[in-house]
């Protein structure tokens, strides 16, 4: 890999790199690549990045903000900026992590398809000694480990937000209501919980702590009346949750979602079905989409949790041009995640 040398003008922008925290342009499906270049006089950057699906809301946002950071920078260098779609298949993502390799890329910007790849993906880096930053999806902790103490320790890093604390800030959104959720004062919760895939390390995440943080905060005890997986999918989520409402009705006092798309379709099967958010059911998402937003301010959503896209994006980017200067990358980034509430969403809407 080349050696860049010139990037000292960027070095007051990385020094506030470690410890950051948070502060749709339509693209056809159809588009598996995008190419950005920018102009400097100074060296020639190659960065392929590789995102697992392109028709994700939430990677739409995430995919635009890292071309449009990359564009802004200012430091003397020529930023080529390829961006694929893994098109949702591991397969289809290794083979162009293959290409980038071969062709010689400077630094790799990889949001896996599947979370249990990362180990392949760090040796191929390693092996070609290319720097490689993983964002959105977490890598298991024994991979991340993998290189403590050999040459490409401090090669690879992931930058996200910690996805306990938005399973956690799900609860509080439920157990921080005035009856708790707790529509029938039985003092239990009956909720239904719609899984984005069980593989991801996010969604077990927001499964696990957004019910165990309800019950640390309410004092109440739970009832899971349903779980289905929905693949982070709007239209699964939606019936998903309309089937739930035939099979349970009233019983279902909360729906839990592991983000807002799906959060989106269980808001049409409520409505569809009668149903009164903050009236008599609860629901709550993560990622703080404009549409989700839009329905929290409505009161059609309890709430969702801002999963900060442009604080992540940028602080990838910063990761990777701090890779290619040479410098040791820390092994984690983290972004914090916000609860956002009709209380507050104002903050949030543009």
């Amino acid at each position: 890999m080349k050696k860049l040398l010139a990037l000292l003008a960027v070095g007051a922008m990385l020094l506030g790199l470690v410890g950051c925290s948070s502060t749709e342009k339509e693209t056809p499906e159809s588009t598996s690549e995008a190419t950005t270049e920018t102009t400097g006089a100074g060296e020639t950057v190659k960065v392929g990045v590789s995102i697992y699906k392109f028709d994700d809301n939430f990677m739409t946002l995430y995919r635009e903000e890292i071309e449009s950071y990359f564009a802004s920078l200012d430091d003397g260098n020529t930023y080529e900026v390829t961006i694929q779609d893994g098109k949702n298949d591991q397969a289809e993502q290794t083979n162009q992590i293959d290409n980038f390799i071969q062709q010689g890329y400077d630094v790799l910007i990889i949001n896996l398809v599947q979370s249990t790849s990362a180990a392949t993906v760090i040796d191929k880096c390693a092996d070609a000694d290319i720097p490689c930053v993983f964002i959105n999806r977490e890598p298991e902790e024994a991979d991340m480990d993998s290189y403590d103490g050999q040459d490409y320790e401090g090669k690879f890093t992931y930058v996200g937000a910690d996805a306990r604390q938005s399973g956690k800030f799900q609860g509080e959104l439920i157990a921080d209501l005035e009856d708790k959720g707790d529509l029938n004062g039985d003092g239990v919760l009956q909720y239904v919980m719609v899984v984005g895939d069980p593989e991801n390390v996010d969604a077990k995440y927001r499964t696990e702590f957004s019910i165990s943080q309800y019950g640390e905060v309410s004092g109440n005890d739970v009832e899971k009346l349903d779980e289905q997986r929905g693949d982070w999918d709007q239209a699964k989520g939606q019936e998903i949750v309309a089937n739930a409402l035939v099979k349970y009705g009233d019983k279902i006092e909360a729906v839990f979602c592991n983000n807002d798309a799906m959060a989106l379709g269980a808001a049409q099967a409520i409505e569809a079905a009668g149903r009164t958010v903050g009236k008599d059911i609860y629901l709550v998402g993560v990622d703080a989409l404009d549409d989700a937003k839009d329905l929290v301010k409505e009161g059609k959503m309890t709430g969702t949790v801002l999963n900060d896209h442009v604080g992540q994006s940028h602080t990838a980017v910063d990761a990777a041009v701090k890779a290619v200067s040479g410098a040791k990358l820390d092994k984690y980034y983290w972004v914090d995640y916000v609860k956002v509430t009709q209380a507050n969403v104002e903050e949030f809407l543009d």
